[in-house]
């Protein structure tokens, strides 16, 4: 009688413990889906419907995505001002 008792308190521990962590995977899953690419004046109010935390994140990925991207250009630009001031340095020498 009593190991019965203790097999149903465990068994219900169990499915008590399983419970909560579900509802923290779905938490979790409605905060991620929070996430947006961009923002403009369609979804707005999404935006202001993110905290205030969101929102700094976001900025901060936008701002570290900015950054990356303009390095990317500026060293595009550097290995075409090399290339374009080799080919003009060996016409140069060339016509001395």
């Amino acid at each position: 009688m009593l190991l019965k008792l203790v097999i149903i308190f465990i068994f219900m521990l169990i499915l008590l413990n399983l419970r909560k962590f579900l509802k923290l995977n779905k938490k979790q899953n409605v905060l991620n889906s929070k996430k947006f690419t961009t923002f403009n004046k369609k979804n707005l109010n999404d935006w202001m419907n993110l905290t205030k935390k969101e929102r700094y994140n976001l900025s901060k990925q936008d701002s570290f995505n900015y950054l990356d991207r303009r390095k990317l250009l500026l060293e595009e630009i550097r290995k075409e001002y090399k290339k374009i001031s080799r080919e003009n340095s060996g016409g140069n020498i060339k016509k001395k």
